[in-house]
């Protein structure tokens, strides 16, 4: 028998009952009814988006920016009222608050109180910026809020410009001052080389003064040990001076002690000259006395000449010490003009000198008080020798008792005078000693003021050789400064001539608040959203139509009777494929002139949407052949897994990756992407492989459809009313 005899009758017997070829016409037209319903509806939702409304509150009360009123959130409104993305509605808060409690409002921008204020925090130390709050109704509608979202990121962009454009502006002025202050701190940093130029030159000469210092205390230390060594010495000397002035004023106290007995005695011996013829034995007594007076004022003198002596070494020692610490602090004075102005040092070296010259008079005076006590020890040494001659020839006393007589009254006169002159040598003696007390302590405390003196000179040498280092550090950073402070003002004058060229203008303004602009470029454009879900919802369209016409084609049976497996095969799958042409041909004629979809090429449209078509057709058939009831539900499973792994809405990287698994296995992936290629992007070559694809799915569902028919023989006419009532 003719298979195709078979499909022929077993299709008048279908058009020959109006109960079966109503449901088949009305299942021809649900691909139509399912993708058109859909992509109308969604053809291009943002194309409306200025009937969906939006409430607006605008609580900024301004601000002050740099002397100039800064209204933001006035200029958002203004700016927003200009604009149609959107339904705005400028409403209060307590009316805002009620419209989206009654859904009234699909969401809310409030702009805060403080939305200028902050505004004008940039050049602030912790800048806050300005919030714009955006209140989605996400309860009555989600995808509204998203898409507000989007729009208030936009808003935002351009509510930035705007404050941008404030900002730019009192930049922009500012620039213009810093261009004439930098002027002004170019001419300031010249005078501060000119300056800087000077202060080298006083380094350099500072530096050249303190190297005189550093070698001028060198000297001074050098020329003070000596000067200590001398005062050492003069301290010792006067010491001595000081014990021999002493020794020297007790011998003349004893001599003059003497002095009075021997007056006394020469008295009495005038008297008893008087008296010599009278009382000889009395002369002789006297005579005794004399020479023991004699012999105590001689060992007195000898004494005084012995204390002198030593006080008039001492003395020409303190006087040489004196004129030596003198020499030295005149000569320390000449080697540094710069000690020499030193007000103590030029008390110090007036002392010395006045000690020098009193010592050295001391000394002159000593040696003459000296040579008054030799000879005054020699004319005793006389005395006592007269006396002598005295004790011998006072068997002449009686002769020249007259002589005697005048000779004791010149005797007396002598002894008066010589008690005179000793009561004076006395109490020179006595002020020696004291003036000795006074050199001994000044000569100690002359002593310590040089050792002293020497800590200091010590001190200000290692003072002036760190002075001398720091002066040359002090060269070379006026160096530097000299050099930068020039580089500074060529710097500076530059920076304002530069600055002097930047002109604030509108254009630059602009620039400055919006310096990128989006050239937007787009790859296989898609002009609206109907146009990119068309391959999603085709391909479910196609699908769903498939599974519906199983519920109306007869599966197994045939209208011929001892029709075989194959002619039977052959009748259903034609049938369906007839299905699958007019299904497919529908859904192109409404996509295309119904809703004015663009394709690059019409003819692959209608293949690849018949071969599309064909392959869900040939998978379903297969399914409900086989298994029947069970069979359309796995065929609803395909479907579901195939609606959200196919990659028709969103990209398949943003799925769970367990879902990922099953996208190349599923024959929507394959339809989907082969429409986007003929749709979109003109990529005929992919179309081609994902036709093939779909092809060999449709070959591989086929051959088991026909696998059913060669493993069930017997034909059993089953009519299309009980295989829609199944």
């Amino acid at each position: 028998m003719n298979s195709m005899s078979v499909f022929f009758k077993d299709l008048v017997a279908s058009f020959k009952k109006p109960k079966v070829i109503i449901p088949i016409l009305v299942v021809l037209f649900i691909p139509v009814l399912y993708s058109g319903m859909f992509l109308t509806a969604f053809w291009d939702p943002y194309g409306k988006m200025n009937e969906l409304p939006v409430a607006v509150v605008n609580e900024d009360k301004g601000a002050e920016y740099e002397g100039k009123s800064l209204q933001v959130g006035k200029d958002l409104v203004d700016e927003l009222k200009n604009n149609d993305d959107f339904s705005w509605t400028f409403v209060s808060r307590e009316e805002a608050n009620k419209g989206t409690e009654t859904n009234k409002y699909y969401m809310t921008i409030v702009i805060p109180e403080d939305f200028s204020e902050k505004a004008t925090t940039l050049m602030d130390e912790n800048p806050q910026p300005s919030k714009l709050v955006f209140e989605p109704n996400e309860g009555y509608n989600f995808l509204a809020a998203q898409i507000g979202g989007t729009a208030v990121k936009e808003i935002k962009s351009k509510v930035s410009a705007k404050v941008t454009e404030a900002y730019t502006e009192t930049l922009f002025d500012q620039v213009e001052k810093i261009s004439g202050g930098l002027s002004d701190a170019g001419t300031g940093a010249g005078t501060i080389n000119e300056g800087a130029a000077k202060l080298d030159d006083g380094a350099l000469k500072l530096k050249e003064n303190l190297a005189k210092l550093v070698n001028g205390t060198g000297e001074l230390k050098d020329g003070i040990v000596p000067l200590e060594k001398g005062a050492g010495t003069l301290s010792q000397g006067a010491g001595e001076l000081h014990n021999g002035a002493s020794t020297l004023s007790n011998g003349l106290k004893q001599l003059a002690a003497a002095e009075g007995q021997l007056e006394t005695g020469a008295v009495k011996a005038h008297e008893g000259s008087v008296q010599l013829h009278s009382g000889l034995q009395s002369s002789l007594e006297g005579t005794g006395k004399l020479n023991a007076g004699l012999a105590a004022s001689e060992q007195g003198s000898a004494n005084l000449v012995t204390g002198l002596e030593s006080s008039v070494a001492g003395s020409t020692k303190v006087a040489a010490g004196a004129k030596s610490v003198a020499d030295g602090l005149e000569q320390l004075t000449k080697a540094s003009p710069e000690l020499a102005q030193n007000e103590s040092v030029q008390k110090l070296l007036a002392a010395s000198k006045a000690v020098a010259q009193g010592s050295e008079q001391l000394n002159q005076g000593q040696q003459q008080l000296l040579q008054g006590s030799k000879d005054l020890h020699v004319a005793q040494q006389q005395l006592v020798q007269g006396s002598e001659q005295l004790v011998q020839g006072q068997q002449k006393l009686v002769q020249g008792a007259s002589d005697l007589t005048s000779g004791q009254e010149q005797l007396a006169g002598g002894l008066k005078q010589f008690g005179v002159k000793l009561n004076e040598a006395a109490a020179g003696g006595q002020s020696l000693a004291a003036g000795a007390g006074k050199i001994d302590d000044g000569a100690k405390q002359l002593q310590g003021g040089m050792g002293q003196l020497s800590g200091g000179v010590k001190t200000l040498a290692a003072g002036s050789k760190q002075l001398d280092n720091g002066a040359g550090e002090l060269k070379e950073g006026m160096d530097k400064l000299t050099e930068g402070s020039g580089e500074l003002a060529t710097k500076l004058n530059d920076a304002a001539d530069e600055t002097s060229s930047v002109k604030k203008t509108d254009a630059l303004v602009n620039m400055y608040a919006q310096p990128i602009e989006i050239d937007e470029q787009k790859v296989s454009e898609v002009p609206n959203y109907g146009t990119g879900f068309s391959p999603y919802f085709l391909s479910l369209g196609l699908f769903v139509g498939a599974l519906i016409s199983t519920l109306v084609v007869p599966l197994h049976g045939s209208s011929v009777p001892g029709a075989s497996g194959w002619n039977r095969f052959v009748s259903r799958s034609l049938a369906f494929t007839g299905m699958g042409l007019v299904q497919s041909l529908l859904a192109v004629l409404l996509t295309l002139y119904g809703l004015g979809l663009e394709v690059k090429s019409i003819p692959m449209f209608y293949l690849f949407s018949f071969i599309t078509s064909l392959c869900y057709m040939f998978i379903i058939q297969a399914l409900v052949t086989w298994l029947d009831n069970p069979g359309r539900f796995i065929a609803i499973l395909l479907l579901i897994f195939q609606l959200t792994t196919s990659a028709g809405t969103f990209p398949i990287e943003l799925i769970p990756n367990w879902m990922k698994v099953f996208n190349p296995l599923l024959p929507m992936t394959y339809s989907v992407s082969g429409y986007k290629a003929i749709v979109s992007t003109g990529d005929f070559s992919h179309a081609w492989q994902q036709m093939g694809v779909l092809a060999g799915f449709a070959v591989v569902f086929l051959a088991i459809t026909l696998g059913y028919f060669m493993t069930h023989k017997e034909n059993k006419e089953v009519s299309l009313e009980v295989s829609m009532n199944a």
